[in-house]
């Protein structure tokens, strides 16, 4: 891809970020989300492979679609109530359309069927700026309209997207189709205390991030698309290898590392909201997405491939360490001791 065509879009996705995440008034938050959805389709079919140009059109005609319900609600928001706010969204009828948008841009269930395939049909850099960067714009509208959403809908969205995305995730073999799923969970569970207690919501957000960057940038280290390859990855990077064990568990939201943090914080909040039914029942279906989490680990670190595996092992290289991947590592395995401090912010 040619270096100013990437610098362009790497600037324009910052910009559309900025744009949306600073603004008050409706039309301005709608052409930063457009800036964003115009920036990332060069990035995704900069391969030009026939999957990527498929996820390019995909990716487009969804979020197209989803910008479009954004501005049709925020249109009948201003007819209802004269205003162009986006905190002053009182009406029902937009309340529905803006949450069905969001859930779309989001990937949320039963808006999910574009993201696996999209992120299998983009490079793990793309992928990582997809299931982060491009999550932070709907994610803060959510926060910003958060006193008007329809709880009962959104926790009905969280605990389906929670249940798809661990189910779903059972049976793959591609890494980045893995980590797809995994973000549909993920989301489900911030999205079910977003009316409750936003901030805990931008919490989880990030240190999903934080979490999932680490996952992204360490196979992008090894090079490692698919399970098969993930059992030889161990003889290129070995403390690489082991450290993305603890990342992945972390992700899984095992105690004591990081990711444990905010389901705690979550579950927490929805039984003081009396919502124990709830709580337990998106506590029990993340116990799909362990599955897969711990099938990972298992193959990464645990299992040696057979004499009669299909890769090739690859070479032991001593090269420089990764300070950037050294950090992140540390980071998301070893926050949970901040958790008081956490709790006094929230």
């Amino acid at each position: 891809m040619n270096p100013h065509a990437k610098l362009l879009s790497s600037v324009s996705l910052i910009l559309g970020t900025s744009i949306t995440i600073s603004s008050n008034h409706w039309m301005m938050a709608w052409t930063g989300l457009e800036t964003n959805t115009l920036a990332i389709i060069p990035l995704i079919a900069k391969s030009h492979h026939p999957r990527a140009i498929e996820a390019a059109i995909k990716y487009f005609l969804v979020q197209a679609t989803a910008s479009a319900l954004v501005l049709f609600s925020s249109l009948m928001n201003a007819w209802f109530t004269g205003q162009w706010d986006i905190t002053q969204l009182n009406h029902q009828t937009p309340c529905l359309l803006l949450t069905t948008a969001i859930a779309m841009k989001l990937g949320l269930v039963p808006f999910h069927f574009w993201f696996p395939e999209v992120l299998q049909g983009s490079s793990l850099t793309t992928a990582l700026l997809l299931s982060t960067v491009m999550k932070l714009p709907p994610i803060t509208i959510l926060f910003m309209t958060s006193h008007s959403l329809n709880s009962t809908l959104l926790t009905t969205m969280a605990i389906a997207s929670t249940a798809l995305g661990g189910w779903m995730g059972l049976n793959q073999t591609q890494l980045r189709k893995i980590l797809a799923f995994s973000s549909i969970s993920h989301l489900g569970w911030m999205i079910i205390i977003m009316t409750y207690n936003p901030k805990l919501t931008l919490l989880t957000f990030y240190l999903y991030t934080l979490i999932t960057t680490t996952v992204f940038l360490a196979l992008n280290k090894t090079k490692t698309l698919k399970l098969q390859t993930m059992m030889t990855s161990w003889t290129k990077i070995p403390t690489l290898n082991a450290t993305l064990m603890l990342t992945l568990l972390s992700l899984a939201g095992l105690p004591p590392l990081t990711g444990f943090l905010p389901k705690w914080l979550i579950i927490q909040e929805l039984t003081k909201q009396e919502l124990t039914a709830a709580a337990t029942i998106i506590a029990l279906l993340s116990l799909l997405s362990l599955f897969f989490y711990l099938r990972l680990t298992y193959y990464s670190t645990v299992t040696l491939p057979p004499n009669s595996t299909n890769h090739m092992k690859q070479w032991h290289i001593n090269k420089p360490t990764n300070t950037t991947l050294a950090i992140l590592t540390s980071l998301s395995t070893l926050l949970l001791p901040l958790s008081p401090m956490t709790l006094t912010l929230v």
